[in-house]
């Protein structure tokens, strides 16, 4: 197939654009830079630099047979700071660029949506029927975009999958994590072990749980990637299916911590801070329907596996 992938020069973009070329699919990257980078583009894609409402329109009128829809702003606390950058950066964009698979007739879309619709969840595991209720205007603003392709779907017959992630992590390769503003744990937990951090912070230790810290349910990067071929080939006409992708196991800070310490050698200095406002005690996903549906299961489940991976990729960069 020949597939637009959005935001793949970011970090789950790149991934998915690696795989997707080893799958032997045409792919074309649009993405702008602002947080990508373009050396992260794969080899065998071809790479537009641009912006995503205003490059889409003629990129798709080429003839697509689907879109992967990385492109996003999604820091929690900036989105809570600046709203209007999420509800313009993330919902606006994306309601042109459904415009424009829209009028282009291209016939499949696969977005990449997050476990923050949920909010505070009332079960856990999580499932896709639960409640959606986000605590921030970042999840919020992919709720609305959930619901914007449900519309389209249902009006113009869009072949449309959402996938709900939740902590993804570890790297595929030279494609891997590096945010200029980081706030994902395990990459901030490997910057300590590589010197560029004094410690880590733990942002509440009296929580519900079993050593007090938040839990959070890691998924590996590649095992993302693979739902996202099984979504190509299974999303159907007229139809929006949602999915959750996670381990279905949680880990918590403290555990996240030592599988870095063990992994790297490093003492890792921990700090305890307050909590911070807004973040659920845990978070675990039920990933049942992608595995009944799209028949996709995690192959990497293993904490400090996906740890070594992070290591490996964050060394790499660090050596440059």
């Amino acid at each position: 197939m020949k597939l637009l992938v959005t935001g793949g020069a970011g970090y789950v973009g790149s991934v998915c654009a690696a795989r997707l070329v080893e799958s032997g699919h045409e792919v074309v990257v649009l993405d702008d830079l602002s947080t990508g980078h373009a050396d992260a583009v794969p080899e065998g894609c071809r790479f537009e630099r641009g912006d995503l409402a205003e490059a889409a329109g003629d990129l798709l009128a080429e003839g697509f047979d689907g879109v992967l829809h990385f492109a996003a702003k999604s820091l929690v606390a900036e989105s809570m700071q600046d709203p209007a950058l999420y509800w313009s950066g993330n919902v606006l964009t994306s309601l042109r660029l459904l415009e424009a698979v829209r009028r282009a007739g291209t016939p499949r879309l696969v977005f990449s949506s997050t476990a923050a619709v949920y909010g505070e969840p009332e079960q856990v595991p999580i499932p896709e029927g639960a409640a959606t209720r986000p605590t921030n205007t970042y999840g919020a603003s992919k709720l609305a975009i959930d619901h914007a392709i449900t519309s389209y779907a249902t009006a113009y017959g869009l072949s449309a999958v959402s996938l709900r992630y939740f902590n993804v992590a570890g790297a595929y390769g030279a494609y891997g994590e590096r945010h200029t503003t980081e706030t994902h744990l395990i990459p901030l937990v490997l910057q300590v072990a590589l010197g560029q951090r004094a410690a880590i912070h733990v942002y509440g230790e009296d929580y519900p749980t079993e050593d007090g810290t938040c839990i959070r349910d890691y998924i590996h990067v590649s095992d993302l990637a693979d739902a996202h071929l099984l979504a190509l080939e299974h999303a159907a006409p007229g139809t929006h299916r949602i999915y959750n992708l996670g381990s279905g196991t949680g880990f918590s800070v403290r555990q996240v911590v030592e599988a870095c310490r063990s992994v790297t050698g490093h003492p890792v200095p921990a700090e305890v801070k307050g909590r911070r406002a807004g973040d659920p005690a845990s978070l675990v996903a039920s990933s049942e329907l992608a595995k009944a549906e799209l028949g996709w299961k995690p192959q990497h489940t293993d904490l400090e596996g996906i740890v070594r991976d992070a290591w490996e990729f964050a060394r790499s960069r660090a050596e440059r």
